[in-house]
């Protein structure tokens, strides 16, 4: 299957749509007839380890954050293709979050114009402090 044809889930990343798995069962909740019959209710699930999409250090950092399995559940809406969106939605974004990389933080110094603004603050608050203290008696 070409790569155009995955999902998605981050720019250099797609999945194959049949590696993930959907499950249908029955929703809960109120409903009536309608609910009592129908299964409705999509579960998603995508297992890490066994995807041929993901490169190995992929796999390690959702391995990390996420699990061997990701799950996502939708039983939001009466219809089962609705809630078959949903789910992939979901265990898409979860994913996605989970092979996010966090950029380094470049550590940096204060200007001087905001250490002076900080000093100058204190200084105010010094002297409503002070000025707030009862005069001794006379």
């Amino acid at each position: 299957m070409a790569e155009h044809d995955g999902i998605r889930v981050t720019r250099s990343v797609s999945i194959r749509p049949d590696e993930i798995q959907l499950r249908v069962s029955r929703s809960s909740g109120p409903g009536g007839q309608h609910a009592n019959t129908s299964e409705t209710r999509v579960e998603a699930v995508f297992d890490v380890e066994a995807s041929p999409s993901l490169t190995d250090r992929q796999k390690s950092r959702v391995l990390a954050k996420a699990g061997p399995v990701i799950r996502a559940v939708a039983q939001d809406e009466r219809s089962q293709a609705r809630n078959r969106e949903l789910a992939v939605e979901r265990l898409v974004a979860k994913l996605a979050d989970a092979l996010h990389v966090e950029r380094r933080r470049r550590p940096t110094r204060p200007t001087a114009a905001a250490r002076e603004r900080r000093l100058e603050s204190k200084r105010r608050r010094a002297a409503v402090k002070r000025n707030r203290a009862t005069p001794p008696d006379e």
